[in-house]
């Protein structure tokens, strides 16, 4: 009896859609692919419930006949190849024809589409689970609108692996800015439980790259040109200033298509050595147009990751490219004649009426007359500036004397006492031990103190770190942490995506001590945590947004890894430099219930007992 046997179309196709269709995002990827091969100018995105209950995509296409329009959901169904070389000259997004049709083995899918060429009706499509319930004429525009209805409907375990709400939207507008930023000649909307995300015109790319993460980026885009007879070069690299602490704005396209490469990544971090920080990132929006029989597309199921003919020499090239650019940065600024040219004015007078600058001049000053010449030309104070409240308390009255400059120009050295203090040498260690159990020394960012098997050394940044995060966080379960009103408001430049971001969240802010709204496109804080100083506001927030916006974690952690931001930021310019301060933070920490380790699971302190001290002599 044979065992083996074929599997059913659907089947066969829920099966493809687990390595296409991965989450909502994979959805609205695919599709959106689609409308721009078939020469939209304007998509519309509409999802609900991150993309659980409903996506939309309404293009300005082609459109597409009736034939075509059942046909699009067959497995391996494309208009996009005729032969097999035609693989080696991809100029199109899609090419598979495997999408469509995964999307209707796990979805409910609503298709609406009329031709270009068609005059009167389109047509209607509705398939569940691959098979068509309704094929009929309808009143509709040029061009294609899917709706996906209940995805992974009948795969529960799918579904049941998505994410939080926030976790996968995150996800859907990560999809839709590798496709807005390769293609700024598009207009594009972006819409999520009726909240518009992105209402995005037809732009260069500097203005798209602007409209999407804000005015804030504008002075820190450097642009890249480089072309070759390998590969021609474009786009934009951030300053160095401009680097971040996460991988959120680093985006490689080729010949538009948005992908993924650790080893130009490696490139382009190589040129920004000694210009950024450990543990940063630069941004960066390069472009690589190349000729489409030296590159290879279909090694991936989502097509982000592509193999390149002549790696090696593309790496040199671009290698070249951004260090170039970065030194014509350093040593003159650039015309830029793709800058905006509107005025940025901050918030606190943007209400205000202008007002004219007036300036008073006195007719009667005369830069060459003595200080000691008579006061007659100045009712207030003479020639010589000085008002009668100042002359009444003696400025102004004597005249300069070759002695008052030597006294001004001479430097006097004094010489601060030196504190000595006698050390004392014990024969045994355990005298040493016994007699200065209560001194502290404290080198760098260290604490060196006595213990019962030898030298306890404390890192007392991450021990503050610590204390800092078990308050919050006992405090935090009760009651919102105090918070302090600041005199002024502390203002921040931020993208939209930040700003979506802080206004989801201000009731997490609130009980973190953070009380601020959004003006325009800028963050106005009025109120921060009690403990934290003023110098720490930007990277406190800048920290919490960027873990908001490119870190998948759940609701219930978020809490938790923004308390640990927070705790880490106020600690990291600490400086500990008397003995009452130290022992303060050893007593604090010893408190903790977890003192060996900060939030962020790194050791706190080391022993080095008697036996490792003998060992170095």
């Amino acid at each position: 009896m044979s065992i083996i046997q074929l599997l059913p179309d659907h089947i066969a196709n829920q099966i493809a859609a687990g390595e296409v269709i991965q989450r909502p995002a994979s959805v609205i990827k695919e599709m959106v692919e689609n409308a721009i091969d078939a020469g939209a100018t304007s998509i519309k995105v509409i999802v609900k419930d991150a993309g659980r209950t409903l996506i939309q995509i309404i293009d300005d296409g082609d459109g597409m006949n009736e034939k075509d329009a059942v046909l699009c959901f067959e497995r391996h169904a494309t208009s996009k190849l005729k032969t097999a070389d035609d693989l080696f000259q991809l100029q199109t997004k899609g090419f598979r024809g495997e999408a469509l049709a995964s999307i209707a083995a796990i979805a409910h899918v609503t298709l609406k589409t009329k031709h270009k060429d068609e005059a009167e009706l389109g047509v209607k499509i509705e398939v569940e689970g691959s098979t068509i319930k309704i094929n009929e004429r309808v009143v509709c525009p040029k061009g294609s609108s899917f709706e996906v209805k209940n995805l992974f409907y009948n795969v529960p375990a799918r579904r049941n692996f998505l994410k939080s709400d926030a976790v996968e939207f995150n996800h859907i507008r990560e999809e839709m800015e590798r496709i807005i930023f390769a293609h700024p000649n598009v207009h594009f909307s972006l819409f999520h439980n009726g909240q518009a995300i992105y209402e995005l015109q037809s732009a260069i790319l500097r203005k798209r790259i602007v409209d999407v993460f804000g005015k804030s980026i504008q002075e820190k885009l450097v642009p890249i040109e480089e072309e070759t007879n390998i590969v021609n070069i474009h786009g934009y690299i951030g300053k160095p200033e401009a680097s971040r602490k996460s991988r959120g704005e680093q985006y490689l396209f080729v010949n538009n298509r948005f992908f993924k490469d650790s080893y130009f990544h490696h490139a382009i971090t190589k040129a920004y050595e000694g210009l950024i920080a450990e543990k940063t990132y630069p941004t960066y929006f390069i472009f690589f147009e190349i000729d489409p029989s030296k590159i290879d597309v279909n090694i991936h199921p989502t097509k982000t990751e592509i193999k390149f003919e002549e790696d090696r020499f593309i790496y040199s090239i671009l290698l070249s490219s951004v260090k170039q650019a970065l030194g014509k940065y350093n040593i003159y600024p650039t015309l830029d004649f793709e800058q905006e040219t509107s005025f940025h004015v901050p918030s606190s007078v943007r209400k205000s009426d202008p007002v004219a600058p007036y300036i008073e001049v006195n007719p009667n000053f005369n830069p060459f007359q003595s200080t000691s010449s008579s006061p007659s030309s100045n009712s207030k104070g003479g020639s010589s500036g000085f008002s009668t409240a100042m002359k009444n308390v003696g400025f102004g009255n004597d005249a300069p004397s070759t002695l008052d400059w030597e006294n001004f120009y001479k430097i006097k050295e004094e010489e601060a006492p030196v504190e000595t203090k006698k050390i004392n040498f014990e024969e045994t260690i355990e005298e040493t031990v016994v007699e200065q159990t209560d001194n502290l020394l404290i080198r760098g960012k260290y604490l060196i103190t006595n213990c019962k098997s030898g030298l306890l050394v404390i890192d007392y940044k991450r021990a503050n770190e610590r204390i800092v995060y078990d308050e919050l966080q006992a405090n935090f379960i009760h009651s919102p942490i105090a918070a302090q009103q600041l005199l002024f408001p502390f203002e921040k430049n931020i993208s939209k995506q930040e700003a979506l971001q802080w206004s989801n969240n201000t009731s997490l802010f609130y009980q973190l001590g953070f009380i601020g709204e959004i003006q325009n496109e800028n963050l106005l804080v009025n109120a921060i945590p009690s403990f934290l100083s003023d110098e720490h506001i930007n990277d406190v927030l800048e920290n919490m947004l960027e873990t908001l916006m490119h870190r998948e974690i759940e609701k219930s952690d978020l809490a938790h890894k923004l308390i640990s931001d927070i705790a880490k930021s106020a600690s990291r310019t600490l400086t500990v430099t008397t003995n009452d301060h130290g022992k303060k933070i050893i007593d604090q920490l010893f408190q903790c219930e977890n003192h060996s380790f900060s939030p962020t699971g790194k050791k706190i302190l080391n022993t080095l007992t008697l036996e490792e001290i003998a060992q170095k002599f």
